[in-house]
């Protein structure tokens, strides 16, 4: 497994698993495939993605309750589990009993916190005055935002007082790369570590034919090219997989390293 370290959170996977739609949808649970997904986790895990993210409206919590049960009894210390708080409960006392809901889910601590989207309620600044509780309390590591601008995460960096904003995660990837005139650049400068979701587009970038030429160079897939490119750009991706072919496929990112010309010329496309 190989690692990225960040100012502010230290070394992580660099790579990491995604769990949208495992456990259900939009606040709603989904039970049927519980076993399918518990054994896909731990699976990936066993491969070496042992960065988890997930939310507490991924299926309504129930999704957070299956990777709580796939990492049950694994070394704690080798994990790094991300969740996050919608904003509907981005109020103070809101914030500190939705994370006392999401880890007893998880069945263990929060590494990193996040809020998952600004809220337009609820000041940023009582947002992160929790979130520094919770990290004093020791439920929560780290915290950070998600589908931040710049300008927001400006703002909820001058609100932390005690800890520093350590993650922020936005929708990156070879075909949405936006964040690379702002967010992006500001997060590597300043030790923020970046994660991107969906950075294969729901299987649209491994299907993409340039990154199937360079790959032939490595025997790597599109996909395999794609995570490997994300990684040497100091971005964590964290695609989502339930079937284990393409577990395997993304965990044989990990010892993929493009030449310096590849990585500038996947860097040049638009």
């Amino acid at each position: 497994m190989v690692k990225r370290c960040f100012r502010r959170v230290g070394c992580v996977p660099a790579i990491g698993l995604g769990t949208w739609g495992i456990g259900g949808g939009f606040w709603t649970a989904d039970t049927s495939r519980d076993g399918e997904w518990v054994e896909a986790v731990r699976y990936a895990v066993g491969r070496g993605l042992k960065l988890i993210d997930t939310a507490e409206m991924y299926g309504g919590g129930h999704s957070e309750e299956l990777v709580g049960r796939a990492l049950k009894g694994l070394p704690r210390e080798e994990l790094f589990v991300v969740t996050k708080v919608w904003p509907s409960h981005a109020r103070y006392e809101e914030v500190l009993k939705a994370a006392e809901r999401s880890a007893a889910r998880l069945g263990t601590y929060i590494d990193l916190y996040l809020l998952h989207w600004p809220s337009d309620a609820v000041p940023i600044c009582e947002t992160i005055r929790a979130f520094e509780a919770l990290v004093d309390g020791g439920l929560v590591r780290f915290f950070g935002v998600s589908n931040f601008s710049l300008q927001q995460l400006q703002e909820a960096e001058a609100c932390a007082k005690k800890y520093k904003v350590a993650a922020v995660q936005n929708h990156y990837s070879l075909y949405n790369r936006r964040d690379e005139a702002d967010v992006l650049p500001y997060a590597l400068a300043n030790g923020i570590m970046y994660m991107a979701y969906t950075p294969l587009e729901k299987g649209a970038v491994a299907r993409d034919r340039r990154l199937a030429e360079i790959g032939r160079k490595y025997g790597a897939t599109p996909a395999q090219v794609a995570l490997a490119w994300y990684v040497k750009r100091g971005v964590v991706p964290i695609p989502k997989a339930e079937r284990k072919e393409h577990i395997d496929e993304i965990a044989g990112a990990f010892g993929l390293e493009l030449s310096e010309e590849d990585f500038a010329e996947i860097a040049r496309w638009r």
